[in-house]
């Protein structure tokens, strides 16, 4: 049975969304390339329903989940939001409370330490 891994604040999960797969190719190989993700998942088919500039959209996405550091944040954000088509890209951050203490440690191994 695992055992599960202390709380790690340093290791976080970004979360956004692109228009398409060429994007979200792009930008996964842009950010693991720059040591600023460990690794990025792509998943197909979110349709997104949200309010934007007073008239609501629904819009077919690629979602992409960002697994990175606290540390590499600042500039995964700063390049997320340069490659990133929209003009308000979403950028969410959420701090996992529990994970394999082998992934977490492999997570932080593989980014950039800016520290």
């Amino acid at each position: 049975m695992l055992e599960p891994a202390a709380i790690q604040p340093q290791i976080i999960i970004v979360f956004t969304h692109v228009p398409d797969m060429v994007c979200a190719q792009a930008i996964a190989h842009a950010l693991v390339e720059a040591k600023l993700a460990a690794c990025v998942n792509i998943s197909r088919g979110v349709t997104s329903v949200y309010r934007w500039q007073g008239e609501i959209t629904t819009a077919n996405e690629i979602a992409l989940t960002i697994k990175t550091t606290q540390q590499c944040y600042p500039a995964l954000a700063s390049q997320l939001q340069h490659l990133h088509p929209d003009e308000l890209p979403e950028i969410v951050a959420i701090h996992p409370c529990d994970g394999l203490p082998a992934y977490l440690d492999w997570v932080a191994a593989s980014t950039e330490s800016l520290e």
